[in-house]
């Protein structure tokens, strides 16, 4: 049987009405019709069980509409209905089959009526969502424990409570050929870049796809690069971050359905910035802060410094620590890169697992496994152990990245550099290195460079970026920047 047009116009007859709905939804069992007669019409709601709140639907049929009296009788009926005092409900009028199809989706209950060629939508979303509850992938100390959920309207309201200005201005789209998901950009106006914010609804409007489930697709979409390993987006489920970022004059996209918000422009050292930074001492921020970047250069480099050292740079250990690691290598039959693959290897698995098992036994299973693994290994003449003490360091050392999507592209490059001092030592991770920082300096995240301040450089900005300066002194430097006078 073929679908109904969802251009077709409604109908003066219920009935055709009701059956186009039927043939549009096929069995689908949720589908509610629920027939009510007031003033001598016939008349049906119809709703998606599950989307609504039963309460307000119950509420709007049984005591407001159906009991609707005939005060006006010069006005037609659906002129009495739009002008119903409904304080908490908004009533729309619908023309065509393709606007109830999307009212019904959304959550809303449509009424037609018999001899009337439009509907009325009742706005009665509602069903079983999430409550606001603590951030489970960015936890903080001190500071907000709210974290955004799936429903959109809950997580823009969350912006909303913390910056209540007029020009904090959103939009809304609908993307998706098939799951029709609501995408909202919010901006303060007169600090976010106008070139910025047309750029971001030119990519979401542009988007051709057929099904948008997270915002990790919008992401992928959108974003200039997709051939890198560094994401050009960052992503939070903290309000209070998102509320920072737009107040520097970023951009948020919420996704319904996802509690992660998208951040753009992003820079690569927003990655490595918390919350929590701006809810302590400066001294104690920016020492934190610090300790993040030589955590990021031992993740990355730690192994690869190990194996170009015992390879190729023998001269550069100090004589008793040789003497100490040649005797631990002694029955070692691998070399020292085929060494840290088993235990890098060893411990991604491990890592993972503690991820994906239940919340209950998987960090528990992730620690013990990673001590008799390591135990075992040493014990059995397949791993030294200090190499045991590198990627125990290392696998530390990559946790103390806030962003965890960061933190994985750090993982996976450290694999490569690994390769390259194996086979060319300290000047394999120079050429690596130089490689990379060209890379990231060719990288843009909505016309930002990627590595901005450092490159192009901007001494002043770049302060903020290692340090946290006291507030009396700092100024967010996209606020700055659309502050200045045009030349």
């Amino acid at each position: 049987m073929n679908k109904t047009s969802s251009a077709e116009r409604i109908s003066t007859d219920l009935e055709l009405n009701l059956n186009r709905l039927k043939t549009a939804f096929g069995p689908s069992s949720d589908l509610i019709f629920k027939r009510i007669s007031f003033q001598g019409i016939q008349a049906a709601a119809v709703y998606m069980d599950g989307l609504i709140d039963r309460q307000i639907v119950h509420d709007l049929l049984f005591d407001s509409i159906a009991t609707l009296p005939d005060d006006h009788p010069n006005e037609s009926l659906i002129q009495q209905l739009m002008a119903q005092d409904l304080s908490i409900i908004n009533v729309q009028s619908l023309t065509d089959l393709g606007q109830v199809i999307s009212a019904v989706l959304s959550g809303d209950t449509v009424l037609f009526l018999e001899h009337y060629e439009e509907a009325l939508s009742y706005e009665t979303c509602g069903g079983e969502v999430r409550a606001v509850t603590e951030p489970s992938s960015q936890i903080v100390i001190r500071g907000p424990k709210e974290g955004f959920n799936e429903t959109l309207s809950t997580n823009v309201s969350l912006v909303r409570r913390r910056i209540r200005n007029p020009d904090l201005w959103l939009e809304t789209m609908k993307i998706g050929s098939v799951t029709h998901t609501e995408v909202a950009m919010m901006y303060l106006n007169g600090t976010a870049k106008q070139e910025v914010i047309g750029e971001v609804r030119r990519r979401l409007q542009n988007i051709n796809y057929e099904s948008i489930l997270e915002s990790g697709y919008i992401e992928n979409l959108i974003e200039e690069q997709t051939y890198t390993p560094f994401p050009t987006m960052y992503n939070t489920e903290r309000p209070d971050t998102v509320a920072a970022h737009i107040l520097e004059g970023r951009i948020a996209v919420f996704v319904n359905g996802t509690p992660f918000v998208l951040i753009a422009p992003t820079t690569f050292f927003m990655f490595f910035q918390s919350a929590e930074d701006f809810y302590h001492r400066t001294d104690v921020s920016s020492g934190i802060r610090f300790l993040r970047y030589i955590s990021l250069f031992i993740s990355m480099f730690g192994p690869s410094i190990y194996i170009a050292s015992i390879t190729f740079h023998q001269e550069m250990i100090p004589t008793p620590l040789l003497l100490s690691l040649a005797s631990q290598r002694e029955s070692v039959p691998f070399p020292a890169l085929v060494e840290a693959l088993i235990m890098e290897v060893s411990f991604e698995i491990l890592r993972e697992a503690g991820i994906r098992m239940p919340r209950a036994i998987g960090q528990a299973v992730s620690i013990v496994g990673a001590l008799v693994l390591g135990q075992a290994a040493v014990q059995a003449g397949i791993v030294s152990s200090a190499m045991v003490i590198v990627v125990a360091l290392t696998g530390i050392s990559s946790f103390t990245t806030p962003s965890f999507n960061a933190a994985l592209s750090i993982r996976l490059l450290r694999f490569v550099v690994m390769f390259c001092s194996a086979f060319l030592g300290f000047f394999g991770i120079a050429m690596f290195s130089i490689l990379l920082t060209a890379h990231m300096c060719g990288l843009r995240s909505f016309g930002e460079p990627y590595l901005s301040p450092l490159a192009p450089l901007q001494a002043d900005e770049l302060k903020e970026t290692f340090i946290r300066r006291a507030f009396k002194r700092f100024k967010p430097a996209l606020l700055r920047s659309s502050s200045r006078k045009p030349n």
